[in-house]
């Protein structure tokens, strides 16, 4: 009896398909450890060295800060909705899109981080196999494997994730950060790399795209806030708090000796126990991104299917260990770009929806919503346009932009016969 109990304390109830009642929600640590340790990843600081080479110093500093404070007007915004009632993504995407039409959002989303949580297991064992004499695919396999068993512990598993690879990531990266400064080179007059040169717009859009996905998600996190204001806090931890040291990190390292960021090679390099803690630190690291990335995705896909958390966690974990195994991670890049043209219109839409256009109306009756992918089209057409014709903008702020007022001006009508109909009901 004992031990039942105790392995119900450890596998709680998920509310994958209902809202999460108050009483089961999370304290404010619990929650910001979800976040904070979701982007203070090995990943964060390459992309901060890519910036940093690319466009200098300064400039690349900028570019990750205005990146990272879009992200969090963006995923600051979509937090508060899930922590208002404790719904998740597909349940408000469902106000938004329709009873029905929510799939398609909430499915594309949910298979894209299946794609994600490929991407960091297939680098697991690719970075292992850089520097130690390792097969990559078995120890793609083998870390798979140990980040699907830490996302069927459910959100408790997050944020315990986040505690230990919060500190592990910001003690590791100082450590190399400073004895990379300690070279000598003049970090701040440091005018990159004119052989990968970016432009401004491009280098937001790698910032912003590099958790847009997720960050659509946020609300499968942080429904489980006590309030908005909890939620808003733990995004703030994450964007542009965690984030931001991340990509500082690589930014520096990047500035003062050349290097690619890539602190799991700087730290094993140095020999010894050093390279015992390179490898926990790997796993520990790429093991949140890749639980939190198949969480979203059992989360988005129970949702859909009626199912439950933890069996879709199963199904949806085995695919993406294949897809890791068949090498999928190699095409990283291409990948971000894809995320920054078609995602973040749809979280801009609920936005919307949610606080401006239809903010008093909190029903779901319509089956399919016609107007929000019409936004959407419009949107993502747009910032297709943009990464076509004109590369030097931000394909992001393009699509924001656009589907917003899209949307908006979409609404007006609705928007006044809701506005009239809540004023007669009102009267009565």
């Amino acid at each position: 009896m004992e031990q039942a109990a105790k392995r119900n304390d450890l596998i709680e109830e998920e509310f994958e398909n209902s809202p999460v009642p108050p009483q089961n929600r999370k304290s404010l640590f619990s929650v910001t450890m979800v976040w904070v340790g979701f982007p203070m990843i090995i990943t964060s600081a390459v992309t901060g060295a890519t910036l940093v080479q690319g466009l200098g110093f300064g400039r690349g500093l900028a570019a990750m800060i205005l990146g990272n404070l879009l992200l969090f007007a963006y995923v600051g915004l979509l937090s508060a909705l899930g922590a208002k009632n404790g719904l998740n993504f597909a349940m408000l995407a469902s106000r938004t899109f329709g009873k029905r039409g929510y799939m398609f959002p909430s499915g594309l989303l949910s298979t894209l981080v299946i794609g994600w949580f490929a991407v960091q297991t297939g680098l697991t064992g690719t970075t292992l196999a850089g520097t130690f004499p390792v097969n990559p695919t078995v120890i793609a396999i083998v870390a798979g494997v140990l980040y699907l068993l830490l996302t069927l512990i459910g959100i408790r598993a997050l944020s315990f994730i986040g505690i230990l690879s919060a500190p592990l990531f910001v003690i590791l990266g100082l450590y190399v950060a400073i004895e990379a400064v300690g070279s000598g080179q003049a970090i701040w007059s440091y005018q990159g790399n004119p052989e990968i040169a970016l432009s401004f717009g491009v280098a937001v859009t790698l910032v912003f795209a590099l958790f847009v996905d997720s960050g659509t998600l946020t609300a499968d996190f942080t429904r489980w806030a006590k309030n908005r204001g909890h939620a808003t806090f733990a995004t703030f931890s994450a964007f542009p708090v965690a984030n931001l040291v991340a990509m500082l990190i690589g930014g520096i390292i990047a500035a003062s000796s050349s290097g690619t960021g890539d602190l799991f090679g700087a730290i094993a390099a140095k020999g010894g126990w050093l390279s015992a803690v390179a490898i926990l630190f790997l796993f520990v690291n790429l093991g949140s991104v890749c639980s939190h990335c198949l969480y979203n995705a059992a989360v988005g896909w129970s949702s859909i299917v009626k199912g439950n958390m933890r069996v879709l966690a199963v199904i949806l974990g085995i695919v993406g260990i294949v897809l890791a195994a068949l090498g999928v991670w190699n095409y990283f890049i291409d990948w971000l770009n894809l995320l920054g043209v078609i995602v973040p219109p749809i979280g801009t839409i609920m936005i919307v929806d949610h606080y401006v256009t239809r903010r008093n109306d909190a029903t779901a009756d319509d089956q399919m919503r016609a107007k929000p992918f019409i936004a959407w089209l419009l949107g993502s057409t747009a910032a297709l346009i943009a990464n076509s014709y004109f590369p030097d903008v931000s394909t992001a702020v393009i699509g924001i932009v656009v589907s917003a007022f899209a949307y908006w001006l979409i609404s007006l009508n609705e928007s006044t016969v809701t506005t009239a109909d809540l004023t007669a009901k009102s009267d009565v």
